[in-house]
């Protein structure tokens, strides 16, 4: 969790609550030796932030283990 003094947090207010609303991770401000937290209200869902990749292989992994790849690859190293 990141801590940071109130003057950093007036310097940068509009930044780090994105920061907070984009990563979920709350933000510490310590003053006069008290410690406040602002925190998201909803749960972040992180499965929003996963990146599509439309080449990767859906399915059972076991069937990977009968794919021939004799053809593919190339072992005579020298």
């Amino acid at each position: 969790m990141k801590s940071i003094t109130p003057k950093e947090l007036t310097g940068n207010l509009d930044n780090l609550l994105d920061e907070i609303l984009r990563t979920g991770i709350p933000l510490e401000i310590e003053r006069g030796g008290k410690r406040l937290r602002i925190i998201p209200v909803e749960p972040l869902d992180k499965l929003e932030n996963l990146v599509h990749r439309p080449h990767v292989i859906l399915g059972d992994p076991d069937t990977l283990l009968d794919i021939n790849w004799e053809q593919e690859v190339n072992l005579d190293l020298p």
